[in-house]
């Protein structure tokens, strides 16, 4: 793998009921993407949720609001403070983050579309950043409605032309009883393992996470759904091992 697009879910990103940032967990995945970054020439992007969780304290909350208009407000002001996070927790391993806020009416137009590519290029090839995108929560509210960034980051991992797309939230993978599926192949046969239980920051589960593999699939890119918990699991994938539940058409 030279580039890999990692999806990074609110349920992984935050502690305190979810309602500020995992601040241990952020310092672990910015080692593990640093490796990859300097040590073994991977380009990396992190489609990272979060915004609302690193929010709730700065507007002096103590419940993660229920309504659009909150999560809304929570983003605006959690976007900063969640890029600070990853600044700090890339700091040390020589690496500074660079904030791309998109919406997937962005991707859909051809003129921001290539404008969003060429500068993803850019700092992709660049040995000393790595690209953190985000949905622009404050007027687009696709994700924060129905797939927590998963639909975004197949678009963005189709948009940059990623070897995958690794989506890491906090279970092991597509689970059939509580047994792991290492491997897909249909992804349409896949939807009858799903439920409707979504974790309790998730938005979409494990449907839109599939629905982001499908998209992911027609660039011709395989998605690994994996647990990010898991210390080590990030370098593990971009070394090929079996990680996961592995999902290519």
């Amino acid at each position: 793998m030279k580039r890999i697009i990692f999806k990074l879910g609110t349920g992984i990103l935050s502690c305190n009921g979810g309602r500020a940032l995992d601040i241990p967990q952020f310092r672990r995945i910015a080692e593990e993407t640093a490796l990859l970054k300097k040590e073994k020439g991977i380009d990396c992007a992190i489609v990272s949720s979060g915004a609302v969780a690193a929010g709730i304290p700065v507007l002096g909350l103590e419940e993660r609001p229920s309504d659009l208009v909150g999560k809304q407000a929570c983003a605006a002001v959690g976007q900063p403070a969640l890029m600070s996070r990853y600044e700090e927790s890339f700091q040390p391993h020589g690496i500074h983050v660079g904030q791309l806020l998109l919406s997937h009416s962005d991707i859909d137009s051809r003129m921001r579309r290539n404008n969003a590519r060429h500068t993803m290029e850019r700092l992709l090839q660049n040995p000393r950043v790595i690209p953190i995108v985000n949905e622009n929560d404050s007027v687009a509210v696709e994700e924060l409605h129905f797939g927590d960034n998963d639909r975004l980051s197949a678009e963005v991992a189709a948009l940059v032309g990623a070897d995958a797309l690794v989506i890491l939230t906090s279970v092991d993978g597509l689970l059939d009883g509580g047994k792991l599926i290492p491997s897909v192949n249909s992804i349409d046969d896949a939807f009858r393992f799903v439920t409707e239980e979504t974790g309790r920051f998730s938005v979409g589960g494990m449907r839109t996470k599939l629905e982001a593999a499908r998209i992911a699939a027609d660039a011709g890119i395989p998605t690994i759904i994996a647990n990010g918990r898991e210390p080590g699991a990030i370098v593990r994938i971009a070394q090929g091992e079996a990680v996961g539940t592995r999902i290519f058409e």
